[in-house]
């Protein structure tokens, strides 16, 4: 699974509440609302400048900082199942689920892929479905007939 322009849509106001639950507080916190709701930006091109906008939302890119605050921001993506597994790289997911049964292997992957995309929608993210793929492994070898999983 691939975050959807993941450190773009990091919400502050979600950020700034995971960042306090994890113990930052206090004048570090201040830091931290002060460093990221006063960002600004603009484009240039050669002598022309725009004009600086207020960055709502998103990580500061090309710094160590960014990258570091969108995995505390998608720390807690595992809590939303407890029978996935969720091997986490940087913007990307993978979601892990066995079962000998095909029948129940779709069943339980369609709930539990409708609980993913309740926690995205609550943390205002979503998925690049042209980057997400699902994979079948079965050690048989029949052929497993197509399956309805449901990606949001």
């Amino acid at each position: 699974m691939d975050f959807s322009k993941a450190f773009d849509t990091v919400n502050y106001e979600i950020l700034l509440t995971k960042l306090e639950f994890y113990g930052i507080r206090g004048i570090v916190k201040y830091w931290f609302t002060s460093n990221l709701n006063n960002r600004k930006q603009f484009v240039s091109l050669g002598n022309t400048y725009s004009v600086k906008e207020t960055v709502c939302f998103g990580v500061p890119q090309g710094s160590v900082l960014g990258p570091l605050l969108f995995l505390i921001y998608i720390n807690d993506f595992h809590n939303c199942s407890k029978v996935l597994d969720f091997p986490l790289f940087a913007d990307d997911a993978n979601l892990f689920y066995k079962h000998n049964n095909i029948d129940i292997l779709e069943s339980n992957l369609n709930y539990e892929l409708s609980r993913v995309h309740s926690w995205l929608c609550a943390n205002k993210l979503s998925l690049n479905i042209d980057k997400s793929n699902f994979v079948v492994f079965s050690p048989s070898p029949k052929k497993i007939t197509y399956v309805n999983y449901v990606i949001y």
